[in-house]
């Protein structure tokens, strides 16, 4: 009795593993697709450069980019913090300016018909092509830099936040009329929280702008910093240097990125609760 017992108890068991295994899997697949695919394209690009021996000047295997980063990774970090600390500030910045920026023209109608047709305008123009006039404008130093990556980051928080808080649901805002609240009530009570994911939405976006902005400036002025050291490695012809910037802005990026993603969730758990 106990041995059938025993035997049933394990083929349940034997059922129940593969299932939550499946479970687990369809619950990350978010995250396993995503590194499944870079590492195909890892392992494929190794095997190429590898087999028609490509030369390292030309295209360097994932071996040799991961063994010059890891060789290279106190300089590496210390220019990425140049990067890192400007684009952080230049990420708040232009979501600080972008979210007042859109709630004043959500809160005047007058304000929004006057800027929103020239804030779509500018979006229009190649940005990083007035990379030089803040140069020009603002030295060669941090202040040029940061306020290139505001500029560059800057629309997408405006745009995104501005869509959102003039989309509120209608019958939302006719209930606070009914219940005599005040526009202020209105705006941080309906409008706010109705908003909060178009606003994250462009966040996200200028989270990348941001890092973009910081190294195209550093492509033409600067002496520290990720842009920089692609250049210098340019300059001698180390493509490997090149490639090893590049996963060091990627992690960078991916931190940035991250951390907004994590303060979205946050904010949803405690201003939409």
């Amino acid at each position: 009795m106990s041995i059938t017992a025993n035997s049933s108890g394990a083929a349940i068991l034997d059922i129940a593993a593969p299932s939550r295994v499946r479970r687990l899997i369809r619950a990350n697949m978010a995250v396993i697709l995503p590194v499944a695919t870079a590492l195909s394209v890892l392992i494929v690009w190794q095997i190429v450069t590898v087999a028609f021996q490509i030369p390292r000047v030309i295209l360097p295997a994932p071996s040799e980019i991961g063994a010059h980063f890891l060789t290279n990774l106190p300089a590496l970090l210390n220019h990425a913090r140049h990067t890192g600390l400007e684009a952080l500030g230049a990420f708040v910045l232009a979501t600080a300016a972008g979210a007042t920026l859109a709630g004043l023209m959500a809160a005047f109608p007058l304000a929004r018909e006057i800027l929103q047709p020239n804030l779509v305008a500018f979006q229009l123009i190649p940005k990083i092509a007035l990379a030089p006039m803040f140069i020009i404008w603002l030295g060669i130093d941090t202040p040029s830099r940061l306020a290139f990556a505001v500029f560059m980051s800057f629309f997408p928080v405006v745009i995104s936040t501005t869509v959102g808080l003039s989309n509120t649901d209608p019958v939302s805002l006719r209930l606070c009329r009914s219940l005599a609240a005040s526009g202020v009530q209105t705006f941080f009570q309906v409008r706010v929280p109705f908003a909060l994911p178009y606003l994250f939405n462009g966040m996200r976006i200028a989270s990348t702008m941001a890092i973009i902005g910081v190294v195209v400036a550093e492509f033409i002025s600067s002496r520290a910093g990720l842009g920089f050291y692609i250049l210098y490695s340019s300059s001698r012809m180390e493509t490997v240097g090149i490639f090893s910037a590049l996963l060091m802005l990627c992690i960078v990026g991916l931190v940035l990125f991250g951390a907004v993603v994590l303060a979205e969730r946050i904010v949803r758990r405690t201003y939409l609760a």
